[in-house]
């Protein structure tokens, strides 16, 4: 196994950083699932409205880099650190998979990427150096939010917008299994109110990033 010292990880995270927000410059490893349909035209509102929602769920792909990045950084067990890194890889799917939903809805990510990954680190990296099951409680409680926004998101998409449907249906797939993947590993599950606390902070998010 190769072993990576302080150096080398800081480049590696700078490398996901670079990755994540710069446009167009990460892979999936998956064939996105909106190419199963045709491109529907919408008309202007339905065709902003989606692409508004489509921008929050990039910018939420966005944190979820951000928030594994930081608890792989910080994990004590290798084991937690392994299932952060893979989880962060299959998230790249959806990150790309958004962004290329929003340019083909004529829009563009978010400009308040940078801060949010930045803050999203910060709360990974802080929730690692606590403790594993922490961290991974965290996991769990974010990627339920996440489910809960995606089914949100997919009852208002316009109808015939079949193309950003099919992502998120993929991505709410990917998610529960994540958050399950949290918990099966010891993850602590967080109490009502700290999950309602959770679900007030992400309206900034979800409020901000729906229009710039």
């Amino acid at each position: 196994m190769i072993q990576f010292n302080r150096i080398d990880k800081a480049v590696l995270q700078l490398d996901r950083a670079l990755q994540t927000l710069v446009p167009k410059t990460a892979k999936a490893a998956r064939i996105s699932p909106a190419s199963q349909h045709q491109d529907t035209p919408l008309a202007p509102d339905s065709l902003k409205h989606a692409a508004g929602l489509m921008r929050i769920n990039h910018t939420g792909e966005v944190c979820a880099q951000a928030l594994y990045a930081g608890q792989a950084t910080t994990a004590k067990l290798e084991a937690v650190r392994a299932e952060m890194e893979h989880a962060a890889d299959e998230e790249i799917d959806h990150l790309v998979w958004c962004e290329e939903r929003l340019y083909e809805l004529n829009s563009r990510p978010s400009i308040l990427n940078p801060f949010f990954y930045s803050a999203s680190y910060c709360i990974g990296a802080g929730a690692g150096l606590i403790s594993d099951r922490l961290s991974l409680g965290f996991v769990a409680a974010t990627e339920d939010q996440v489910c809960l926004h995606l089914d949100k998101h997919m009852a208002a998409l316009p109808q015939e917008d079949l193309r950003s449907r099919s992502v998120l249906e993929q991505m709410h797939i990917d998610e529960a299994r994540h958050r399950q993947m949290a918990l099966d590993s010891g993850g602590y599950q967080f109490p009502k109110p700290i999950m309602s606390i959770m679900t007030q902070i992400s309206k900034v998010m979800t409020f901000s990033t729906y229009r710039i």
